[in-house]
């Protein structure tokens, strides 16, 4: 039963990570077109502080110490599409971390990255969570 609800709590904490990570991207497209120190880009500010916050910050926790007590009560570190899986979990979690630091640095006013750009990072969780969910579902190897 234990498997159960550990697959239930990784789940449901991974849609919240993702939702996070699909909106936060968007939201620096809208906050790039504000004019650093406008009221404007505060609200941004403020925005994506709390995205970060109260949902992106708390769900990567919960979703690595949901997926690590997964792992070890099916024994998936000893199947090789697991190792893949936590490469790909890990990237993420890297993504995630840069997405932060982009958040700050848009708070401070600087503007590094293009629209298009961003929008081109947004496909990074997307594509990810397909080759996750392959792994997991399908186990090719």
């Amino acid at each position: 039963m234990i498997y159960l609800w550990l697959k239930a709590g990784h789940i449901i904490f991974v849609i919240f990570w993702m939702a996070g990570l699909f909106m936060l991207p968007r939201y620096f497209v809208y906050h790039q077109e504000t004019a650093p120190g406008s009221p404007e880009n505060a609200v941004w500010v403020d925005r994506e502080g709390k995205l970060l916050k109260i949902i992106l910050w708390p769900a990567l926790v919960m979703v690595w110490l949901f997926g690590l007590s997964l792992a070890l009560t099916i024994g998936a570190f000893g199947q090789p599409w697991f190792h893949l899986k936590l490469a790909a979990v890990l990237g993420l979690t890297f993504y995630h971390v840069w997405l932060a630091r982009y958040a700050q640095a848009l708070a401070r006013g600087e503007r590094r990255l293009t629209g298009k750009r961003l929008r081109l990072l947004n496909e990074i969780p997307g594509a990810a969570a397909a080759v996750i969910v392959v792994l997991v579902v399908v186990k090719p190897f």
